[in-house]
This record gives structure tokens, sequence and C-alpha cells, in this order.
């Protein structure tokens, strides 16, 4: 039987910043049973355009991956911010273009984030894995108020060998990163971070996940400069079992 094909945006972030997240999301998408390829030509989603106000050249980018991603029968990120802007935002920024209108929702139909797709497409129940570690989650803003992702990593995280999750006591607040947000509002970001880690280094967490890398290279650089012992890493590592490259903010780039 002819396995489904997911087409794997793999972001900005990730390309540039830390590889290991994308081979650990083709290695879950993999073991779950599909065929993943990662198309060469893709670029940014163009969310950064789209949130300054860009908005002709935001959906340049969203015709283009529409186009290159058509193909693929599932396509999947490794971000709630990212697969926010494909899912959600670019039915609405091509709402008025007669000639890509339909391509635009039919194309938002198949994009999921990666953990949410594991978990309500793929049907993954547990992932048979080890991390001796006492663990918290962070609840991205996209991943949680536009895709309404919450239970399906912590589920998943449940049935790692070892691994013992403990919640902040407000796991859902924002980081304070928010995209441009942090250039605009340097101030409020940092004390919004400041508490964040704060929430974070209350738990006693050897190790702070979650689902998109801008929050995640935000709280690091907010716990490094804290001296903070607590390792920083992408829930999507942890699964795939990728803990032999450093955490983030402690040698990114690493593949």
């Amino acid at each position: 039987m002819t396995r489904a094909r997911v087409g794997l945006f793999a972001t900005c972030l990730v390309d540039l910043w830390r590889p290991v997240v994308g081979f650990s999301a083709i290695e879950l998408l993999e073991r779950a049973g599909y065929a993943v390829e990662v198309p060469a030509a893709q670029t940014c989603c163009g969310q950064p355009a789209y949130n300054v106000g860009d908005r002709e050249d935001a959906a340049d980018l969203a015709r283009r991956t529409i186009a290159l991603f058509e193909p693929y029968d599932h396509v999947v990120a490794p971000s709630g911010s990212c697969a926010g802007m494909l899912k959600i935002h670019y039915p609405q920024l091509l709402a008025g273009d007669s000639a890509w209108a339909e391509r635009a929702r039919a194309f938002a139909g198949k994009v999921h984030e990666l953990v949410s797709f594991l978990v309500r497409v793929a049907g993954v129940e547990r992932i048979e894995e080890t991390c001796r570690a006492r663990v918290t989650y962070h609840d991205s803003c996209s991943g949680l108020r536009e895709l309404g992702i919450r239970d399906e990593p912590r589920r998943l995280l449940a049935g790692i060998e070892g691994l013992e999750l403990v919640e902040m006591r407000e796991p859902h607040l924002c980081c304070g990163f928010g995209g441009t947000f942090c250039v605009k509002y340097p101030e409020i970001s940092e004390r919004m971070v400041d508490e964040k880690a704060e929430d974070i280094e209350g738990t006693g967490a050897d190790m702070v996940l979650a689902g998109d890398l801008g929050c995640l290279l935000n709280i690091a650089g907010r716990l490094a400069r804290r001296n903070s012992r607590v390792q920083v890493r992408h829930v999507a590592e942890v699964l795939a079992g990728r803990l032999d490259v450093p955490p983030i903010g402690r040698g990114e780039g690493e593949g």
C-alpha cells in the first residue's frame, strides 16, 4: 500500500538555528508510517511580513508556498506559529483573490502542527523513548490559542520512560517573544520573559520544552542570563530521542 506523503515545512528558525528539530520531525513522521519530503524551494511562510502589515509580500509568499506543497497529502510544520500562519491566515490573506482563495482553503485543510498531527491524524498513542529528567512544558500562544494544542504534547511526553512532567503555575502565559512584539516593546517583553523564567525555575524542572522555536530561543536567552541550570529543547527532540545535541543556547546549529 502506498504511504501517504507528508511535505515538511521546516521553518526558517529550524533551518537556520536548530536543524535537529527538522531531523527529529522527519524521524517521528517516518516512524508513524509516512513518506516525508522536504521541498528544497520552500522559503519563509510570510508571517513576519504579515505581522508588520506588508500584505503584498505576505500574499506572494503564501501563493508560492501553496503551489509548492499542493502535491502532498499533508503539510506538517514543527511550529505552532508557522502552522497557524499556513492554516489560519493564508485563507484570510487570499480571500479576495479569485484565483487563489479556494486553493488557500484546500491547502489549509491539510496543514498541521507536528505533535498535533502525530496524535490527531496519525493516531500515535505512545512513543518508545527514554528521557530521565524532570520536564515542564510551555504552551506557545499560536499553538494554544490559534490551533487548540494543549493535551497532545503532554499525552506523548507521558509515555516517555523516566520522564516526569511537572506543570508551571501558568504554562499558558506568553513568553514575551511574539515575533516583532519583542522588537516593538522590548521593556514589556523583557518583563514577560523574566516572569516566564521564574515560573519555569519554580517547578524544579531540569528541562523546559515547547513546540515553537521562537519561544524557546527567547526563553533560553533569558535563562542563560540568569545563569539557570534548566535546559531548553524543542519537544520533538525529546520525542525522537535526540538528546545527543546540546540544548538550545548552548550550541545552536548542530544537526
